[in-house]
């Protein structure tokens, strides 16, 4: 008998939101915080939605607060419309700039 490949797990999100990336080989897993943040910034509560059915909750929650170093103010405030619970003073990436100027190069 062969060993029994698993089969890869992907969330079921467009494509069009990680255009610069080779889809075939990312790793969602390691790739968490770009995907997290990506579909805060970018994407509906659909795309949210599928998020936490992939990631589970617990981990969504706590990468919005302890591992995404950088979010846009619009993207903050989208990460509160979409998860209530948090707070602007508990996310690394509200504390990491607050009342710093950022721009974009």
């Amino acid at each position: 008998m062969g060993a029994v490949r698993k089969k890869r797990q992907v969330p079921n999100i467009d494509p069009m939101f990680f255009w610069e990336f080779d889809l075939k080989t990312m790793d969602w897993d390691k790739a968490y915080k770009t995907v997290i943040g990506r579909i805060i910034e970018r994407g509906d509560q659909e795309e949210v939605d599928e998020l936490v059915r992939f990631y589970g909750y617990e981990k969504v929650i706590s990468a919005l607060r302890n591992d995404i170093y950088f979010l846009p103010d619009y993207a903050i405030d989208r990460a509160i419309e979409f998860f209530p619970e948090l707070k602007k003073e508990q996310m690394y990436c509200y504390l990491n700039r607050k009342d710093k100027p950022y721009h974009w190069i």
